[in-house]
């Protein structure tokens, strides 16, 4: 028997805020995959490992977590006053496909370095030393990030002092600012309400924030589920009923956002949306034994990503947290003490993180004009991955 020999295509392996992802420069990807699609899709998930029974990941380049299943496609952007074109690809662990429905705020973070690495940028936009201001079109919400990425010497600078909770080492700074981060295709609030009763079957009704910025996100208040919004991974990942509990009240609070028809469909849409719960500011251990005190936070948040709870917080669930942090009424602006605020700091299981968000009554409808936080990236290895030369073989 003979078998088809691999094949190699370059590709850069970067952490982005407490992500890591593949990186692709959209030229670099064999013709087939260079085009939206199902061969594009066995490209990714032959090189993330995916589908894997054993939820490992083995033979491929996921690290078996939602934050390590992730691939990046960049290209010269099509879009006026932009330097890229931002694709992410969410890879599912243990089903065959790619989830295309939303962006990773952390890896955003990523982007601009690679951009300008790989001669995405030109030149004349990068100084010598400084800051290079990066405008970037996120292609799967149609939305505006702005990085700032420090330059030393031409090149992006990658090392330094500042500490992000979740990350282990020190890197360099690279602010992020969301443009307009509420959905482009709908209300903010899509059932046009702060807080909804959400009544999910065989589960309860619980009151429920809503909210369309930086990614859908489901918000619960942490006590009405049992729990205190200070849990780490074990607490909740080790309960088999407890995720189905949060993978239920996901699939209705689609239905609710109007991002799904039925409950079967979210099977098939397991990137959007997030469901996070709040509790109030309340003392507790980080998973990395750091004590967090309740003076330091306004809020405590837990999200799950990919059916299991965060180790630390999504990049884009963040921005959702500091909207609605921003807009009276909200529970996560409620659990943080209500009235009005341009940031704030919440406690997650790896520790804290300050995002700032500007919100505004326009028209009588809240509108956030952007939300801003601080990330990290570094690149891990750069070269080219390989995969097996049939893999586009059964793909019709």
């Amino acid at each position: 028997m003979t078998h088809s020999p691999q094949i190699k295509i370059p590709a850069t392996y970067i952490r982005g805020g407490t992500s890591k992802g593949v990186f692709f420069n959209l030229e670099d990807l064999p013709e087939p995959a260079q085009q939206p699609g199902s061969v594009r899709d066995a490209l990714l998930l032959r090189v993330i490992g995916s589908p894997d029974p054993y939820g490992k990941q083995t033979d491929g380049m996921g690290g078996a977590t939602s934050s390590t299943s992730k691939t990046v496609i960049l290209s010269k952007s099509s879009q006026p006053d932009h330097d890229v074109d931002y694709l992410f690809g969410q890879v599912s662990i243990d089903k065959p496909f790619v989830d295309w429905s939303g962006n990773c705020g952390n890896l955003s973070a990523a982007v601009g370095p690679f951009a300008i690495s790989c001669g995405l940028v030109d030149n004349h936009r990068i100084p010598d030393n400084g800051i290079a201001t990066i405008r970037i079109w996120q292609a799967n919400i149609k939305k505006t990030i702005i990085a700032q990425v420090p330059i030393t010497d031409g090149g992006v600078q990658e090392t330094g002092d500042f500490e992000l909770d979740g990350v282990t080492f020190p890197a360099a700074e690279v602010v992020v600012e969301f443009v307009d981060p509420a959905d482009a295709e709908g209300a903010m609030f899509p059932t046009g309400n702060l807080i909804d009763d959400l009544e999910v079957p065989g589960v309860g009704t619980f009151k429920a924030t809503m909210i369309n910025a930086g990614i859908p996100t489901i918000f619960l208040n942490a006590e009405a589920i049992g729990y205190t919004g200070t849990e780490l991974q074990e607490a909740i990942n080790s309960d088999d009923r407890a995720l189905q509990m949060f993978e239920t009240i996901r699939a209705h609070g689609a239905i609710r956002m109007g991002l799904i028809d039925d409950v079967e469909q979210a099977a098939g849409r397991q990137h959007t949306p997030k469901v996070a719960f709040v509790g109030k500011p309340i003392d507790y251990v980080s998973s990395s034994g750091k004590q967090i005190a309740s003076q330091d936070i306004d809020v405590n948040v837990r999200a799950l990503s990919m059916g299991k709870l965060h180790h630390a917080m999504m990049g884009t669930a963040a921005v959702a947290i500091g909207t609605a942090a921003a807009i009276p009424g909200t529970l996560v602006n409620l659990a943080a003490g209500g009235g009005e605020r341009s940031s704030v700091r919440f406690g997650h299981p790896s520790g804290t993180l300050k995002v700032g968000a500007e919100a505004n009554r326009v028209n009588g409808e809240w509108v956030v004009s952007k939300a801003i936080m601080s990330r990290s990236a570094r690149v891990l290895m750069e070269g080219w991955v390989r995969i097996p030369g049939d893999t586009f073989c059964s793909v019709s």
